[in-house]
């Protein structure tokens, strides 16, 4: 038996990255999965691929950082799968942005999407979660702004950091209900968005920080994933896991890999 046989998941930004190798995971290990994202074709090639697998998909094109678009995606997975057991929001607005240049759109967009979108998704699937024998709450959250920083990402930052409040407090709150709220925070992971935002030269230097040795891949991101949604987390709430190689460690990249 496979270990998420039967339940009903509904992933944000489901698309592309992370999102889309979560997906397939929760595919794989039998879940029927809703991708919400707001590009369209590669949403369609999440649901091939995953039908590929022999599992179910229902594609949802619409913006995560829309009120009425986070309303309607956990209306209609409810309408067309009868319930829901898992919601993992991982949409986010990741462009960098200085404090001196930066607008109030910017700013507004990124929160929307990465922290309001958290709430909304959460209170509208609350009737359903509440009904689940296997009720689950994931977050994609972010070394950023938690065990790490960057100048130019206070913003991204920020967002992240509300993340995890979000989680701790929403973990107690819902726990009287069995509901776990969890998050992943990814360290540098290797994704389309981040190849767009992340010179070439950048992304060396990042990587000689990480004592691992190199990026991670958004596989690995889903694993974690896979395992916060299954039977065996059941009392496993309220917690970020960090999946970055070691980054926040601050390790020197010649000490990681010495002899010695």
């Amino acid at each position: 038996m496979k270990r998420l046989d039967g339940r009903i998941a509904v992933i944000t930004g489901g698309g592309r990255g992370i999102g889309r190798a979560t997906a397939e995971r929760f595919a794989q290990e039998g879940a029927k999965v809703v991708i919400a994202t707001r590009s369209e074709e590669p949403g369609r090639e999440a649901v091939a691929a995953i039908e590929e697998l022999g599992g179910e998909a229902l594609l949802l094109v619409g913006d995560s950082g829309d009120r009425d678009f986070s309303r309607e995606t956990i209306t209609r997975t409810a309408q067309h799968f009868g319930s829901i057991d898992i919601v993992l929001h991982n949409a986010a607005y990741t462009e960098g942005g200085w404090l001196d240049t930066t607008d109030d759109e910017h700013i507004d967009t990124m929160f929307r999407t990465g922290l309001m979108a958290c709430f909304w998704l959460t209170t509208d699937a609350l009737p359903y979660l509440k009904q689940s024998k296997v009720p689950r709450i994931l977050v994609t959250s972010s070394i950023d702004g938690n065990k790490y920083s960057m100048p130019g990402r206070s913003h991204y930052c920020s967002m992240k950091a509300g993340v995890s409040g979000f989680i701790r407090s929403a973990a107690t709150e819902l726990a009287k209900h069995r509901i776990t709220v969890n998050a992943v925070e990814p360290g540098l992971t290797l994704t389309d968005v981040v190849a767009r935002v992340i010179a070439p030269d950048v992304m060396d230097e990042l990587v000689g920080e990480i004592p691992l040795g190199r990026a991670v891949y958004a596989e690995e991101v889903a694993s974690a994933f896979a395992f916060l949604a299954c039977d065996e987390a059941a009392m496993i709430t309220g917690q970020a896991i960090a999946i970055d190689g070691g980054q926040v460690l601050g390790t020197d990249k010649v000490m990681a890999f010495d002899d010695h």
